[in-house]
């Protein structure tokens, strides 16, 4: 299936979480057999391009692209948790949100230092969780020059702001950002 045809199987929801935002919805989209493997395929085929020797991705909805392309190309999976979910001393690294802040956290040994990471999430919107991810397993030695997203909303420069802190990004289907 095409980048189009994947984009087609995207949900839009009008006003969620707040009036005025189009919700790009994901979710028709990986319950869909085949649409779902074609993402992940498509994924897979950049990370091995960007030599990943590993995938990392972003809690909740980055696991589920993350982990898949993981296994498709037979290397590990980091998992960059929210606050408090790992059983084991973490690294982390607070950033900013729209209004307020949070934090994301990791295994430290879940890495080998200057291993190739490659970051996976669902969605870059301002880039906010994805600058802080790369941050994060720049800080455990990870290298991180490639970043991959199911969709873009492009408007609101995320990948800009990470192509700025020397990350590529690529994305699958782009949408007007609300």
């Amino acid at each position: 299936m095409s980048p189009d045809d994947l984009k087609a199987l995207v949900r839009t929801v009008p006003d969620f979480p707040a009036q005025g935002v189009q919700f790009r919805d994901i979710t028709t989209l990986i319950a869909h057999g085949e649409g779902f493997a074609a993402a992940v395929e498509h994924l897979a085929g950049w990370a091995q391009a960007a030599g990943a020797e590993a995938v990392a991705g972003m809690e909740a909805r980055g696991f589920i692209f993350g982990a898949a392309v993981a296994v498709r190309l037979g290397v590990g999976f980091v998992p960059i948790r929210k606050r408090g979910k790992l059983p084991v001393a973490t690294i982390g690294i607070d950033y900013a949100l729209e209004y307020g802040s949070d934090r994301l956290e990791m295994d430290p040994d879940a890495i080998a230092p200057g291993r190739n990471v490659v970051v996976i999430d669902d969605l870059i919107a301002t880039g906010g969780t994805a600058l802080a991810a790369v941050e994060l397993l720049r800080k455990a030695g990870a290298r991180v020059d490639h970043a991959l997203f199911a969709i873009d909303l492009h408007d609101l420069g995320g990948a800009n702001r990470l192509r700025a802190a020397g990350v590529a990004v690529e994305a699958l289907m782009d949408f007007a950002g609300e």
